[in-house]
């Protein structure tokens, strides 16, 4: 099951045994309902990522003192979303039956619940910070309940009240806004109040999930929905710097769309964040 790829993400190129976190793809964008093209993305930042040094002057580490295994893209059905799911799902419980920390590269949002649904065997009173522009509560899309518009209703269900933590939400329903206000933690805009919530979660497992147009699209325009209003880069390394003295149990980056990438920046810009972000939980 975990075999060595050649496009691996540049500095991930440890065994599978010596190594504390298990990279991946999940190459799945079927529920995308405005601009397609998600399914690309891990490919995409694992090519791109040889633009990039290994060295983080951010944090003054390298990706080359650190061990991670890069599993490469999982192969997943079209036309068939719960099916896709599962796989993603039996994927990800390979990897934290060996005790080893998943950091899985979307695809679209939806991908996250398979994440979710396997970690919580391990860690059922797990939490979730959530960095996006969409606040992904509706109940369903279109009539659909699997949605990358709904992946954190979903998660609520397994989770239950306040066990998600949401910053830089800026687009969503009515409906989903006071929703929110009885079920989730939820910081409009920005990262203000990610202080307060790293305190409460001192002792908690916490999983995170990176959603890339919480980002401004003046920065990261190649993404599925854009919504104006987001955050810059340097306030996110900033956020993952402040959340590393959490115990992190997994994580995820989704949304970026490679084919709306027409200058190349927009996977530039995931693949140093991808660097930060790894640099950041690994312990």
């Amino acid at each position: 099951m975990f075999e060595r790829h050649d496009n691996v993400f540049i500095g991930c190129e440890s065994e599978f045994e010596q190594s504390k976190i298990v990279l991946f793809g999940a190459p799945f964008d079927g529920t995308t309902s405005y601009r397609p093209g998600a399914r690309f993305a891990s490919s995409a930042i694992r090519t791109e990522s040889y633009g990039i040094e290994t060295y983080s002057p951010y944090l003054d580490k390298d990706l080359t003192d650190i061990s991670v295994y890069d599993a490469g893209d999982i192969e997943l059905p079209f036309g068939n979303t719960q099916r896709a799911l599962d796989i993603i799902e039996d994927f990800a419980d390979k990897i934290i039956s060996e005790d080893k920390m998943s950091l899985m590269l979307g695809g679209e949002h939806l991908v996250t619940l398979s994440v979710i649904r396997a970690i919580t065997k391990k860690y059922p009173h797990m939490h979730i910070i959530h960095f996006d522009a969409h606040a992904d509560l509706r109940n369903d899309y279109m009539g659909e309940k699997l949605s990358h518009a709904s992946v954190m209703r979903r998660c609520w269900e397994i989770l239950g009240d306040n066990k998600i933590h949401q910053f830089g939400i800026r687009s969503g329903e009515r409906e989903e806004f006071c929703w929110a206000v009885n079920h989730v933690n939820m910081c409009k805009f920005n990262f203000d109040t990610l202080d307060d919530t790293i305190k409460q979660l001192a002792d908690a497992p916490v999983y995170l999930s990176i959603d890339l147009d919480v980002l401004d699209p003046s920065e990261f325009p190649a993404t599925g929905t854009p919504e104006a209003g987001g955050v810059s880069f340097n306030s996110l390394i900033d956020a993952l710097k402040r959340i590393s003295s959490l115990n992190i149990i997994g994580a995820d980056m989704v949304e970026l769309s490679p084919p709306y990438d027409i200058s190349g920046t927009s996977t530039a810009l995931a693949c140093k964040l991808l660097r930060e972000l790894l640099l950041n939980i690994y312990k």
